[in-house]
């Protein structure tokens, strides 16, 4: 008799410690998953902060690109606004549009040499170009973290402990249809 009650308790006690170590497990995940996200919206702030420098570089030369600009600045707040609501979604089609902006930027550049001579416009497209690259490795840092801890949640027995205690899914942060397309070069220094 108190041996079984032995066998139970210890069968407890390790039914008991594999959840707190799967519990424990999924905390982690969460939180690699919430610094990863920090650290694309440090970069993006970053950016969102350099781009009114780079259009306004440009406006005292570029007089005839103002859509090209225009298409820039609307990008730019189309990515706070998904920033701060955290829409994922809407996040992926503002990035797409905004690098579309800035390369047809840069790329208009080309026409006006006294621009790309200016020192104020060659520190501000490396910053942002520098910027740009770092965003694209904390992206695809991040997405690796949220598929990590989705499959997480859905393998056995996380499942269960993960059903138990509410731990939720998260969403990719996606390119859009028209960024994983073919760049039509032409059309850029058309």
């Amino acid at each position: 008799m108190i041996e079984g009650g032995f066998i139970l308790f210890g069968i407890t006690a390790i039914a008991a410690l594999y959840v707190i170590i799967i519990y424990n497990r999924l905390v982690s995940l969460k939180h690699d998953t919430a610094k990863a996200w920090s650290n694309i919206d440090v970069l993006l702030k970053q950016r969102h902060d350099e781009l009114p420098k780079l259009v306004e570089t440009c406006k005292q030369y570029m007089r005839h690109e103002r859509k090209t600009l225009e298409k820039v600045m609307l990008a730019r707040a189309s990515v706070f606004s998904a920033r701060q609501t955290s829409n994922l979604r809407a996040l992926g089609v503002a990035e797409s549009d905004l690098q579309n902006g800035l390369l047809s930027l840069f790329a208009s550049a080309e026409a006006y040499p006294e621009l790309k001579a200016d020192e104020s416009f060659r520190n501000l497209e490396a910053r942002i170009t520098g910027l740009e690259n770092a965003i694209a490795d904390r992206r695809e840092y991040y997405n690796e973290v949220v598929n990590n801890n989705n499959v997480r949640l859905e393998q056995f027995p996380d499942i269960f402990v993960a059903r138990l205690f509410d731990f939720d899914s998260f969403d990719l942060l996606q390119l859009s249809v028209e960024e994983k397309a073919d760049v039509d070069i032409r059309a850029l220094f058309g």
